[in-house]
């Protein structure tokens, strides 16, 4: 049993991590999630993203390009 906060740091630790050109979808979280021993649903981490204030990977795309 893995808690919801160790899982959303490690989602904010990958999403910290991630090629501003091209961002992580949350399905590509989730099979990394799934690589590390933690199987978690898509729409689990598109939840967690979304309570981490974290856009989703177009608008972090898109985002990045303004910069």
């Amino acid at each position: 049993m893995v808690s919801s906060v160790s899982v959303k740091k490690t989602i904010r630790d990958m999403v910290a991590g991630e090629d501003g050109a091209k961002p992580l979808s949350d399905q590509e979280i989730a099979q990394s999630l799934q690589g590390q021993g933690l199987t978690i649903a898509r729409r689990t981490v598109a939840k967690y993203r979304e309570e981490l204030g974290i856009m989703p990977s177009h608008q972090r795309r898109l985002s990045s390009k303004k910069r």
